[in-house]
């Protein structure tokens, strides 16, 4: 039998040469294949996390499937959550603060185990409910989904491409100071996928936040979106729009400074890096880069899977965890 299994992968080996020439080296990370046998379950570091511990750096993303997609997918994301000591957003709960119609789909504790879960809520609405003194829904809605915070998306680009879109009538800064003063649980800062300039990222970087993540330009561009469900000419006029922004190297860089120089005051207990993540080795290499605490997230990746099966999620989650393995036994990235 042994001696079969050899022959047939000496075959394999043959057939498929050609097609595994060298591609270009990956030149972010040092390779070191002498220095550890090959990894066992528990070799990525666990981390604290609102409270909570994370047995991997990786957050699942805010995201959404649509009202009759929504319950199937956060339960499967909540599942794979629970089974991999992960945590994760929601999609947004506005409609949760005038209606119970969708709440079963958003309630999923029961699925997450004792895994961080954060609502998530626009700041158009953030606004308009401290606008009309209505905090109280907002921390009823944490509360009723027995979520460990809220997520604020920030995003004005998005609403002002959107058809219906809000209008937001002050600062999204003085909105986030009101919020912290009021709140009783954490609070992260999201952007949707043009991520923030160094301004942004240093203003928010000073506040109590419990996480900044990026939302940086690479992923799915929410405004582009928006943008193309308008009629033809507004789509020729405003396409440039759509292109502003920042990717996460870009955000990384200006992290970086914010973190090392002592002149800043950093108060934000973590970094989530969204935008462009393709993989874990794109995700090991942003969460070493930055001398902070920090997580990477995905949010399409995990989405294209959630909606397929609870099955293919988990197998999709576990190869992920496996490659970080990989990562945190052989690579080191290059300063």
């Amino acid at each position: 039998m042994e001696n079969n299994d050899l022959s047939s992968r000496k075959t394999d080996h043959i057939k498929l040469a050609f097609e595994a020439q060298a591609q270009g080296l990956d030149e972010r990370f040092y390779y070191e294949p002498v220095l550890h046998a090959h990894p066992e379950q528990g070799v990525i570091p666990a981390l604290q996390f609102s409270g909570k511990i994370l047995k991997a750096p990786l957050w699942i993303s805010s995201m959404t499937g649509g009202a009759q997609l929504a319950g199937n997918i956060n339960r499967n994301l909540a599942l794979a959550c629970k089974n991999f000591g992960l945590g994760m957003g929601l999609g947004s709960c506005r409609s949760l603060l005038t209606s119970n119609d969708y709440f079963h789909d958003f309630a999923i504790r029961k699925f997450m185990g004792d895994q961080p879960l954060y609502a998530n809520l626009g700041i158009a609405q953030i606004e308009e409910m401290l606008a009309l003194n209505k905090f109280d829904k907002i921390g009823d809605l944490v509360h009723k989904l027995e979520a460990d915070g809220l997520i604020i998306h920030v995003n004005p680009l998005q609403e002002w491409l959107q058809p219906e879109g809000d209008r937001i009538a002050k600062p999204p800064i003085d909105t986030i100071k009101r919020m912290l003063d009021l709140a009783d649980f954490p609070i992260m800062v999201k952007e949707v996928g043009q991520g923030f300039g160094p301004k942004s990222l240093q203003a928010l970087a000073e506040l109590p936040l419990e996480a900044i993540e990026f939302g940086a330009s690479g992923g799915t561009n929410f405004s582009l979106l928006e943008n193309l469900r308008r009629d033809e000419f507004f789509q020729e006029q405003f396409a440039p729009v759509a292109q502003l922004g920042h990717n996460a190297n870009e955000m990384l860089n200006w992290a970086k400074e914010l973190c090392q120089n002592p002149q800043n005051k950093v108060h934000t207990r973590a970094f989530i890096v969204s935008g462009g993540i393709k993989n874990f080795l794109d995700g090991y290499y942003f969460v070493q880069s930055l001398p902070w605490k920090t997580l990477y997230a995905q949010a399409s990746a995990f989405l294209k899977h959630a909606m397929c099966s609870e099955d293919e999620l988990m197998k999709f989650t576990e190869k992920q965890i496996r490659g970080l393995e990989l990562a945190y036994t052989f690579l080191t990235v290059k300063k």
